[in-house]
């Protein structure tokens, strides 16, 4: 057991004279500490113990949680299990702007990212493009899409383009994307996997992916409408847990 972990936690009687270890244990241990579940339950209700009520702590050494009594039973207070995903930007989107810059957004926390955007509209129906800090030049991509009213499927491709040039879609009732970047912040080429849906009559869906080769380190991206503006919606970028 640690040097702070209890064996129970005792309650003093009305002229009772305090050992040193005593008063030291007591001031070292705001929140009683225990070696496990099991030693957590034999600190109260026994003989000189305090009597367990609700609003009790307790840390766990075993798993380096806190708990708390609710009443009837142990419920765990933190540390909180670690996310898949975590939300590092979010920023929403003016209004009649042709393009949207978003800062901050990758760093070295997290090798991969995902963007996503929805809500909003655009002036007329565009392709919403991606281009990574600064950088006009080396994007490749190639998508295929079908429209809700053919099953026929078309593919499309571009080489040395200036951006990604189909990340999204937007209309006059929405915009969408989602887009999956691998390796902005690291010094290799960046790989590009996005899905968006053109939600209009007879409406397109797409699926594609794409490289821009360079090794910068990228920390910001711009989402641009390929004619027209856009206004409103919310755009959110979100990092993978490396582990």
């Amino acid at each position: 057991m640690g040097a702070n972990a209890q064996t129970s936690v005792p309650t003093f009687t009305a002229g009772q004279v305090l050992t040193a270890e005593q008063m030291n244990q007591s001031a070292r241990t705001g929140v009683p500490v225990a070696a496990d579940a099991s030693a957590r339950d034999g600190l109260f209700g026994g003989t000189g113990e305090k009597v367990l009520a609700e609003g009790q702590l307790v840390y766990l050494e075993d798993s380096n949680i806190v708990q708390y009594y609710d009443g009837s039973s142990w419920a765990t207070l933190g540390p909180a299990a670690a996310s898949g995903m975590t939300l590092v930007k979010q920023q929403t989107i003016g209004s009649a702007v042709s393009s949207v810059a978003v800062t901050d957004a990758f760093s070295s926390t997290y090798d991969n990212y995902m963007i996503l955007l929805d809500g909003g509209v655009s002036s007329t129906n565009i392709e919403i493009q991606l281009q990574l800090g600064a950088t006009t030049a080396n994007y490749s991509e190639n998508y295929i899409y079908m429209t809700t009213d053919s099953t026929s499927i078309t593919g499309v491709n571009t080489d040395a383009g200036s951006n990604f040039p189909v990340v999204g879609y937007g209309t006059v009732n929405t915009l969408n994307a989602r887009i999956n970047l691998f390796g902005p912040n690291t010094a290799k080429y960046t790989a590009m996997h996005f899905q968006a849906m053109r939600a209009t009559t007879g409406g397109r869906n797409a699926v594609g992916q794409g490289t821009l080769r360079d090794t910068t380190q990228y920390t910001a991206f711009t989402l641009i409408a390929s004619t027209g503006n856009m206004t409103g919606g919310v755009i959110r970028v979100y990092g993978f847990q490396n582990s």
